[in-house]
């Protein structure tokens, strides 16, 4: 069973939701339609920018490890003189089931994205539209319905980094969600080693972040000798360290965080591998028209039935057309994980069933494009444009 939301927002109801992978289409799906489910709906009135999104699909968080509070205490430090913010002033993560009314000047695009203020998400929303305004989500899968109620315009998800490979969550995401990818990202990560003012690195006892930023820092972590500990959000664990006045723990997080807790940056750069790039999509309501007058890219994700050579028959339609295949991923299929493939007497052979996804150098206005995804029809069960978008020209 799904989540199923039904909002009314001046007057318009939209309903959102799993849908299922059909049969065999006829034409390319574009994702233009809406799924349906069977869960009782929920009725929202407007949105507060002070609030943050927090998901109705789990009770519990999804990395049961250090639980973030936010505290609204000010840090006092004598030693520096530099100001602590009052937390109480940053937006906390939207949540739904606290919604109240809030007006919308249209001045500026609102992006979702998860985290709290300082994460590296925050900043490639930034990086993308320099004066947007940022909306704070718990969970990744909120940034999406942030987007779908109409609560944001936009959101940005990371959808791989160089070091940490794919985030596989956000790639189930696209396909239960209604989004079209309009954009990406490409962010240069500087991992920082932070600290309340007056505390050295020769102090630290243990360390806290997200576990790929702790991961990514292995070498200078072990140096220092210190205990990680592991927390869902690199800026959330500065936010955590700042307010709590914690004076043995240090944080890695981005160099923005320091600033607006009001850290220290006690080392900048310490990862491991200093080309260190996270890719992230923006994703919309509406797709954006494809034009050929720049560079754009495809993302497509697609089923294929059990035969020998048939992947590599797919593939083959981008190859015979000068076609640049810039990503593969492959998911097994959640609803229908398992194929057989051999019912004889002797027993059956069972499979995963995958989804492919294949991002590809065309615009959907080309005619290659358009003649390359009608001839993976003929081998494709599923066929589902992810969306249409400009490539990023990094850094």
């Amino acid at each position: 069973m799904a989540l199923k939301f039904s909002s009314v927002l001046g007057g318009a109801v939209s309903q959102l939701g799993w849908e299922d992978l059909g049969s065999k289409p006829s034409g390319v799906v574009c994702n233009w339609g809406k799924g349906t489910a069977e869960t009782p709906s929920v009725v929202f009135s407007g949105l507060s920018t002070h609030r943050g999104i927090k998901s109705l699909d789990d009770g519990n968080p999804s990395n049961p490890g250090t639980e973030l509070q936010g505290i609204v205490d000010k840090v006092d430090n004598n030693d520096s003189g530099r100001i602590h913010r009052d937390l109480a002033s940053f937006p906390k993560p939207l949540s739904v089931t606290d919604i109240s009314a809030a007006p919308k000047d249209g001045t500026k695009v609102r992006i979702s994205y998860k985290g709290v203020p300082g994460a590296y998400s925050e900043d490639a929303a930034l990086k993308a539209y320099p004066h947007c305004e940022t909306v704070p989500c718990d969970e990744f899968e909120d940034a999406f319905k942030a987007v779908e109620l109409w609560l944001a315009e936009k959101a940005v998800l990371p959808i791989e980094n160089s070091l940490g490979g794919s985030i596989h969550r956000n790639y189930d995401l696209l396909l239960r969600h209604r989004l079209h990818i309009v954009g990406e990202v490409q962010l240069a990560v500087n991992l920082c080693l932070l600290a309340i003012p007056g505390v050295g690195i020769d102090q630290l006892r243990r360390v806290l972040s997200h576990p790929q930023a702790l991961a990514q820092s292995d070498i200078i972590l072990s140096k220092l000798g210190v205990s990680r500990e592991n927390v869902d959000d690199s800026a959330g664990a500065a936010q955590y360290v700042a307010s709590h006045g914690l004076r043995d723990a240090g944080v890695v997080a981005s160099a923005r965080a320091a600033e607006i807790y009001g850290l220290n940056i006690l080392a900048e750069r310490i990862q491991d591998d200093f080309d260190n790039i996270t890719r992230f999509l923006v994703l919309a309501r509406d797709p954006i028209i494809p034009r050929t007058n720049k560079l754009f890219k495809t993302s497509i994700v697609f089923t294929l039935e059990e035969g020998p050579g048939v992947l590599f028959k797919a593939l083959a339609v981008f190859a015979l057309r000068d076609i640049n295949l810039t990503k593969i991923e492959s998911r097994p299929q959640r609803k229908k994980p398992l194929r057989v493939v051999d019912d004889s007497n002797t027993g059956s052979a069972k499979y995963f069933d995958y989804l492919f996804y294949i991002d590809f150098e065309a615009s959907m206005a080309e005619p290659r494009a358009q003649t390359a995804l009608a001839h993976l029809q003929e081998f494709a069960t599923f066929l589902r444009v992810l969306g249409c978008y400009p490539m990023d020209s990094f850094p």
